[in-house]
């Protein structure tokens, strides 16, 4: 088993946090999940996240949204001690500018990205425009897709 130390950090885009919402966001995501559960990685998420996810439930509120689901989801999260948040410092959002001025016009990407370089983590993501322009700028690619998260282990 490894130990704590050795274990692979992972920082998860928003898209992994919404299944535990109750916010379905297709099959790849789940299998990029499961993998995640499988490895036994340190999992980081930020409140960016977070904010995300509300903006993401907001637009679904309605008779078919699931609010004990979403509320449940949300305090396993944020309360429930398997997951860790990163605390973002001013450098992050230097970079994250940095980035959007590069062409990528997701702030929170961009600010998951920076988390990602300052500390150390992998970032999983399935956004292929984030990884493309992190390859052309030669920037340092600290991003995971799930089917490298499965060979990673």
């Amino acid at each position: 088993m490894k130990s704590r130390q050795d274990r692979l950090k992972v920082l998860i885009d928003t898209s992994f946090i919404l299944p535990t919402l109750g916010i379905d966001v297709g099959e790849e995501v789940l299998r990029g999940l499961r993998q995640l559960a499988d490895s036994k990685c340190e999992i980081w998420y930020s409140q960016f996240s977070i904010l995300e996810s509300l903006w993401t439930a907001a637009r679904l509120l309605g008779p078919k949204f699931k609010e004990e689901r979403f509320a449940t989801g949300i305090r396993s999260i944020i309360e429930g001690g398997a997951y860790r948040k990163v605390q973002e410092d001013s450098r992050v959002c230097i970079e994250a500018l940095r980035i959007y001025a590069m062409g990528h016009r997701d702030m929170v990407d961009n600010i998951l990205y920076a988390d990602s370089v300052f500390l150390n983590l992998k970032l999983l993501s399935t956004d292929n425009e984030l990884k493309d322009l992190v390859t052309r700028k030669g920037l340092t690619n600290t991003i995971i897709t799930p089917k490298e998260l499965q060979v990673s282990e």
